[in-house]
């Protein structure tokens, strides 16, 4: 796009997004170099980090500013993740203030290694898990929000 029709991922100033429609997203798979405990357990932080970087994007879409996330309102870890497992992550702004930012960010497990089977065997999930969902607050400074 050029600078004059909102810019975005060619270089120029980019279009601030309506938070009620915009939703980051994130899918990667967890490797062994991710657990953190025994069985090849992944440890929540890894998801939290997951939603720091939705924070960041989301953030970037609104106000042309990565911001900072300065809490968590609330944290449910709901199931277990291994290495091997694909994570999808989402993240959307619920609510809008002078430099505040609510959040609502939501992981699910889509695949998940079958070692019992073979060593390279997996599923599809017919329904994804929810491992973890969360919310939390997001602020950028007034003077740094330059898509208004």
């Amino acid at each position: 796009m050029s600078k004059a029709s909102g810019g975005g991922a060619g270089g120029g100033p980019g279009a601030r997004v309506d938070p009620a429609r915009y939703e980051a997203v994130l899918r990667l798979r967890l490797s062994s170099h991710d657990a953190h405990y025994g069985g090849g357990l992944v440890d929540g932080a890894r998801i939290l980090g997951l939603f720091g970087d939705l924070a960041t994007e989301l953030l970037i879409a609104h106000d042309g500013d990565e911001g900072l996330l300065a809490a968590y309102d609330s944290v449910e870890f709901l199931a277990p993740v291994y290495a091997g497992d694909y994570i999808e992550a989402r993240g959307r702004i619920t609510r809008v203030g002078t430099t505040s930012r609510a959040m609502e960010f939501e992981a699910r497990k889509v695949i998940t290694p079958r070692p019992d089977l073979a060593p390279s065997a997996a599923d599809l999930l017919a329904e994804p898990v929810v491992v973890c969902r969360a919310r939390g607050t997001c602020v950028v400074p007034a003077a740094r929000q330059r898509l208004r």
